[in-house]
């Protein structure tokens, strides 16, 4: 018997994206994502909200609703160089801030200006952040190793269209594919080319083939399987997570519902 891992529905394939500091063209991209149903992780810091041209906390329920908000650090500095004790309050400040915003646990972060190392990457579980997105891309389409040090598969400026049709013609389901990307959405102004996204948004959208999740669901789906009880003899398993597993059993796909114990 052969078990693997699917994303839901039995799929091989998820899409996610990654936009930091919730500037105002905010508006228009989570418009674009809307349209064409997909899902992004908008990383904020909460001690800048309103400032200059950044959205404002009594707009960020509502602009961002069924997308995931996530941390960005308080101010926005260049972490690496700092003490311990700042990056605590930096990240903690946040975590609060933003919870109290928009009523969930914000379990995730990119690092600002991309800075990080061992020891931030070590102080951050104990944070209670999960994933930290980082700014070295992979141009691969590849489940990360380390949730600490999550390298995107490409930033919207290098070749988006060419990984978005790379990604949309791989068809081997005994491969997991997840297609990662990331920017910031005041670039596509000082760039002029809202239309990549647009033709993006309209190539990559509404295939039934592709999971669209936000980084958070794609870490909690993850750490799901990896929670799945399985029987010495594989003969059954049981799900202790809240929420659907689906496993590749030989050929037939499964759904392992939460709190559920199924033969396989």
């Amino acid at each position: 018997m052969a078990i693997v891992m699917c994303f839901p529905e039995g799929r091989h394939k998820a899409l996610t994206l990654s936009y930091d500091d919730g500037r105002f063209a905010d508006r228009r991209l989570v418009d674009i994502f809307n349209r064409y149903g997909l899902k992004g992780t908008f990383h904020l810091n909460s001690g800048l909200l309103g400032t200059n041209d950044r959205i404002g906390a009594d707009e960020v329920r509502t602009l961002y609703a069924g997308h995931e908000v996530s941390a960005h650090t308080l101010t926005h500095p260049t972490i690496a160089r700092c003490p311990n004790e700042q990056i605590v309050y930096e990240v903690m400040e946040d975590r609060r801030n933003l919870e109290r915003i928009v009523g969930y646990t914000v379990r995730g972060m990119s690092y600002p200006n991309g800075s990080y190392n061992k020891r931030i990457k070590e102080l951050l579980p104990g944070l209670g952040i999960e994933y930290a997105r980082v700014v070295p891309s992979t141009g691969h389409y590849g489940m990360p190793d380390d949730w600490h040090e999550w390298q995107p598969t490409c930033h919207h400026n290098r070749d988006l269209m060419k990984h978005a049709e790379e990604f949309a013609g791989l068809q081997k389901s005994q491969y997991l594919y997840l297609m990662y990307v990331w920017g910031h959405s005041y670039e596509f102004d000082s760039d002029n080319n809202w239309e990549l996204m647009e033709q993006f948004g309209q190539f990559i959208g509404g295939n039934p083939a592709i999971w669209y999740c936000t980084n958070m669901e794609l870490v909690d789906y993850a750490k799901a399987f990896e929670g799945l009880k399985f029987a010495a003899d594989l003969s059954f398993v049981y799900n202790p997570s809240a929420i659907s597993v689906w496993l590749k059993v030989d050929a037939e796909t499964v759904e392992v519902k939460g709190g559920q114990q199924i033969a396989l």
